[in-house]
C-alpha cells in the first residue's frame, strides 16, 4: 500500500522593518536649536537687566545715604538752634526763656537724652555756668578736661567752629544784644563777584553757650535708628556701614569695611534755609536807603560755587550798621572740612554693589539655563524614550512573528500526521506508535513555549513567586540535564560533567533554577552548529556557587554581547542563518538568577563557542 502522507510545506514570515523617519530628529534638532537662541536672548537680556538695576541699586544708595546725613544733621541742628539766645538772658540770669526752650526741644525730638549738658562760658572770664537740670538753672561749675581742653576753641573768633567732635560737643555763640542787623548777604551766582567781596563786622561775641552730647545715644540710638531706616533690607538689599571721624578714628561700625560703595559727609551745622535776599535787592539797599532789621539770631550759611573748576566754600555773614559787607571765601579743603565732620561709609554685604549684582545675575543665569537645560534634556529624553519605544514595538513585532512561526511548525506537524491517522493512511500499529510519539513531541514543544512566555509575563509584571529553600547544586544540574534528555539524545549530544564535591546547598527554587539551566543547555544546542559537545561544571568560588554551561557553537558578536539578555533581541547572524528562536530563553534566565539574588556572566567568541556563568551565594553566606 502506497502510503498517502500528506506534507505541510513552512514559510517562514518575514521580519516587518520600521522604515527610519528623519521627522523627529529634525524637529529635535530645530528644538534644540531654538532653546540655544533662546539662552542667547536670556544671556543678553539678564546683562541689561543687571545694568539698569545696578544704576537703580546705586543712586537708591546715593539717595539713603544723603538722607542718612540730612536726618542726622537735622537733629543735631534742632538741638543747636533751638538754644540761639542773646546776652540778655545770661546777663539778667532770667532762665525762663531757656527752659521754655528746652521743655519745647524735649518734646518735639525723638532723643530726649540726646543732650547731656549745658555750660556757659562768658568770654573774657573763667568763670563756668553748669544747668542743674532739678533746678532748671545755670550754677557755677568746675572746669572737667574736657572743657579745658576746648578753651582755645572758644577764644578763637576768627576760626570759630561750631563742633568738637572729641567730646562730642556743639559749641554756641552767644552776640551782645544791642548789635542790630541791617543787611544779609547771599551770593546767588555760581562765580564770585569782584564787589561781592568786601569786609563785614561781626556782632560782638558776649560768651559760648556749650552744649554737650551724650555719646552713648549718639552711638547707641541715633546713628543705629538712622541705620534700620535707611539700610535694613534697602530695596531688597543688606548694607553694612561705619562712620568715621576727621581722623578716620571708627565711630560706630556695623561690620568691618573693605570698600565703600557710597559716602557721605554729615555732622554738619550750616542750615539749607538761611534768610537770605536777591543780588539785585542788595544792591539797591546798599546804595540806596538804609532800612534796620533786628534778629532774634545771628545764623551763618555756607554756600558753594565753582571758580576755575576749583570749589570754594562762600560764608555769607550779616551787615552790621553802615560797615561794608565781609564775604569769606575758603578753598576746597576747607570746604571739605565744613561739609561735615564725620564721614558715613556704606558697603553692600556681598562685598561690593557691583560684586552683588554679578551674584545676582549668575544666580539668575543659573536659573534660566537650569530651566532652558530642563526643557533640553527633556527633549533629548522623549526623543530617546519614543526611539527606545519604536525599537521596542518593533522587538515586539519580531516577536510575534518569531513566535508564530514557532507554532506554526510543530502545528503543522500535530496538524499533518492527525489527518493521516484520521484518513487510516497509517494502519501499521509501529506507524501508528511513531505518530503518536511526534505528536506527544510537538505538542511537548508548543506546551514549553507557551510556559516561557507565561514565565516571561509573569516576570516583567512582578507576580511571579519563588519557593525559596536549601536545595543541592547537583540535583538541580542532574533534573535540567533529565528534562532536556530527549533534546540531547534526538541532536546526539555528548554532555561532559565536572561538578566539585561537597558543595554547599543554595537557597533557592529548585523548578525555576532547574528551568534557567535548561534554557542554558537548550541554547547550546540550538546555536551548537554541527559540533556536538556540551560541558556544564559546578564550582565553589570562596563564597559563591558558579554553575558554567559551555558549548563550541557559532559564538555571539561582540557588538552583541552587551545585548544577548535583553528580550526578543536577536542577533543579526542569527537571523540570516533562520535559526528558530523568540528571543526570550536568556531573559529569563538573567530575571531568575536576579531573583536568586545572583549574577550571570557571558564570554564568547565567534566560531568558538559561548560560556554562560551563574553565581549564586552559597546557603552559608546567606546565614
Amino acid at each position: 500500500m502506497i502510503s498517502k502522507v500528506k506534507t505541510l510545506t513552512i514559510y517562514r514570515l518575514p521580519l516587518l522593518v520600521m522604515r527610519r523617519s528623519w521627522f523627529p530628529i529634525t524637529l529635535v534638532i530645530l528644538l534644540l536649536g531654538l532653546l540655544a537662541l533662546l539662552a542667547t536672548l536670556q544671556y543678553r537680556w539678564l546683562g541689561q537687566i543687571s545694568d539698569g538695576e545696578r544704576t537703580r541699586l546705586q543712586n537708591h544708595l546715593q539717595i539713603d545715604t544723603r538722607r542718612f546725613a540730612e536726618d542726622f544733621n537735622r537733629e543735631i541742628q534742632n538741638a543747636y538752634f533751638n538754644f540761639q539766645l542773646n546776652s540778655e538772658v545770661w546777663r539778667d540770669k532770667n532762665w525762663n526763656e531757656f527752659n521754655q526752650r528746652l521743655d519745647f526741644w524735649r518734646g518735639k525730638t525723638a532723643y530726649p537724652n540726646l543732650i547731656k549738658n549745658f555750660y556757659f562760658v562768658e568770654l573774657g572770664s573763667e568763670n563756668l555756668l553748669r544747668y542743674d537740670n532739678q533746678n532748671k538753672t545755670f550754677q557755677a561749675a568746675d572746669w572737667t578736661a574736657n572743657l579745658i581742653n576746648l578753651k582755645p576753641k572758644i577764644a578763637d573768633e576768627k576760626n570759630f567752629q561750631p563742633i568738637a567732635e572729641e567730646i562730642p560737643a556743639l559749641l554756641m555763640p552767644v552776640h551782645a544784644a544791642e548789635d542790630k542787623i541791617s543787611r544779609v548777604i547771599n551770593i546767588r551766582t555760581a562765580e564770585l563777584e569782584q564787589e561781592d567781596i568786601s569786609s563785614v563786622m561781626m556782632p560782638k561775641r558776649y560768651g559760648v553757650l556749650v552744649i554737650e552730647l551724650d555719646a552713648d545715644v549718639v552711638v547707641n540710638q541715633l546713628l543705629p535708628d538712622m541705620a534700620k531706616k535707611y539700610f535694613s533690607d534697602s530695596d531688597g538689599a543688606d548694607y553694612k556701614f561705619a562712620v568715621a571721624g576727621a581722623e578716620n578714628q571708627v565711630v560706630f561700625q556695623t561690620e568691618d569695611l573693605t570698600a565703600t560703595d557710597s559716602s557721605a559727609k554729615f555732622f554738619n551745622l550750616a542750615p539749607d534755609n538761611f534768610i537770605s535776599f536777591s543780588h539785585r535787592d542788595l544792591l539797591s539797599t546798599s546804595q540806596g536807603e538804609k532800612k534796620s532789621m533786628v534778629f532774634s539770631r545771628i545764623e551763618r550759611t555756607t554756600r558753594q560755587s565753582v571758580t576755575n573748576d576749583k570749589p570754594n566754600r562762600v560764608e555769607v555773614q550779616v551787615l552790621k550798621g553802615d560797615e561794608k559787607p565781609r564775604v569769606r571765601i575758603f578753598d576746597g579743603e576747607n570746604l571739605q572740612q565744613n561739609d561735615g565732620v564725620w564721614t558715613l561709609n556704606v558697603q553692600h554685604t556681598a562685598g561690593s554693589l557691583e560684586q552683588f549684582i554679578a551674584n545676582t545675575r549668575r544666580k539668575n543665569l543659573g536659573v534660566s539655563f537650569g530651566i532652558l537645560s530642563l526643557l533640553a534634556v527633556s527633549v533629548v529624553l522623549i526623543f530617546l524614550s519614543a526611539q527606545r519605544a519604536k525599537r521596542f514595538a518593533q522587538k515586539q513585532v519580531d516577536f510575534v512573528s518569531a513566535v508564530s512561526h514557532e507554532f506554526r511548525t510543530p502545528l503543522a506537524v500535530i496538524y499533518s500526521a492527525g489527518e493521516n491517522l484520521t484518513d487510516g493512511v497509517v494502519q501499521n500499529e509501529n506507524q501508528v506508535s511513531q505518530y503518536g510519539n511526534l505528536i506527544k513531541r510537538e505538542g511537548k514543544k508548543l506546551s514549553a513555549m507557551v510556559e516561557q512566555i507565561l514565565e516571561f509575563a509573569g516576570a516583567r509584571s512582578g507576580n511571579r513567586k519563588y519557593d525559596l529553600r536549601q536545595t543541592n547544586v547537583e540535583e538541580i544540574i542532574e533534573a535540567a540535564l533529565s528534562e532536556c534528555k530527549s533534546l540531547i539524545d534526538e541532536k546526539d549530544f555528548s554532555i561532559e560533567k565536572e561538578i566539585a564535591e561537597n558543595l554547599p546547598n543554595v537557597i533557592a527554587d529548585k523548578a525555576a533554577l532547574s528551568q534557567a539551566i535548561q534554557n542554558l543547555i537548550a541554547n547550546s544546542i540550538k546555536y551548537g552548529n554541527g559540533n556536538k559537545w556540551l560541558k556544564i561544571t559546578a564550582q565553589n568560588g570562596g563564597d559563591k556557587i558558579k554553575i558554567a554551561v559551555e558549548d563550541r557553537g557559532i559564538g555571539i558578536a561582540p557588538k552583541d554581547l552587551k545585548h544577548v539578555f535583553e528580550p526578543f533581541f536577536r542577533s543579526e547572524r542569527v537571523i540570516d542563518e533562520q535559526i528558530h528562536g523568540n528571543g526570550l530563553g536568556l531573559s529569563l534566565v538573567k530575571q531568575t538568577v536576579e531573583a536568586h539574588g545572583g549574577t550571570i556572566e557571558v564570554k564568547s567568541e565567534i566560531g568558538k563557542g559561548s560560556r554562560f556563568t551563574i553565581e549564586l551565594k552559597s546557603e552559608k553566606v546567606k546565614k
